[in-house]
């Protein structure tokens, strides 16, 4: 196998341009799901870590209804099984390697679950594509969680006791009031979660998904050439990443054109 680069070597890697152009599109495809699929989830989550249910609150008070300041029962009262169900979904997310959890989902969960098999757009695989994009999506909704809850609470609350001043219900304030704002804020750092997203895409050729990496394997068997096809690679994932990057930086800066006074 040739390590060192050659320019001769160039020309033969792209007469497997059509691999890198399909994994292009996967990889386009992969990271808009997971994008999708782990605002969603974050939305939840974030929702879930500022909640205020307390099940077991009476257990705090006093004969009189005060809140005890001490005691077992004051300890109890604080626990909230919501907040603490998303805090250790997002720390064990957080806290473990991406392949891990790409191997657990396709092989641990989706082991058992019979998928159907077709090819979407003819090369597709569904059966290894759907896997890869669950996995990625609940990763990046640990990490989405965090921005966004962040965001919410950036906002002053002031503004939530405006809302509630006005008749407008939690949701109604959470939607007009507090959403808008909270990402406004956060935009830049949902920007860089998404780049991270399209370069952590990588991971899933490991389960047979036909992304760039895909691509550079099925060159490398074909002509036992590494170095060129990852250089391609390379060039690729910049081409994807840094006008992503700008685009939404553009974006921003437009959003944030009201804020001048």
């Amino acid at each position: 196998m040739k390590s060192f680069i050659r320019l001769e070597n160039f020309p033969v890697v792209m007469k497997y341009w059509q691999l890198f152009l399909q994994g292009i599109l996967v990889t386009v495809l992969l990271s808009v799901s997971t994008v999708v699929i782990g605002f969603v989830l974050a939305m939840v989550l974030a929702i879930m870590r500022m909640s205020t249910i307390r099940p077991f609150y009476s257990l705090g008070l006093d004969k009189d209804g005060h809140e005890k300041e001490y005691g077992i029962g004051h300890t109890i009262s604080k626990f909230n099984p919501v907040s603490f169900l998303a805090t250790a979904y997002v720390e064990i997310l957080r806290s473990t390697p991406v392949i891990v959890q790409v191997f657990i989902i396709y092989y641990g969960v989706f082991g058992l679950i019979k998928l159907p098999s077709f090819a979407m757009f003819g090369f597709i695989k569904f059966d290894r594509f759907f896997p890869g994009v669950v996995a990625l999506g609940m990763n990046s909704g640990a990490y989405l969680c965090e921005i966004i809850r962040s965001g919410i609470q950036s906002v002053d609350g002031g503004q939530t006791e405006a809302a509630r001043s006005l008749g407008m219900s939690s949701v109604q304030n959470l939607r007009y009031i507090i959403l808008p704002q909270a990402i406004k804020n956060i935009l830049p750092a949902i920007a860089n979660e998404f780049v991270v997203i399209i370069k952590e895409s990588a991971i899933t050729y490991t389960i047979g998904v036909q992304d760039i990496m895909s691509a550079v394997n099925a060159v490398k068997g074909a002509t036992f050439i590494i170095t060129e096809p990852l250089l391609v690679a390379t060039a690729i994932y910049f081409c994807l990443c840094f006008p992503t990057s700008k685009l939404i930086a553009y974006f921003e800066r437009k959003m944030r054109r009201g804020d001048k006074r």
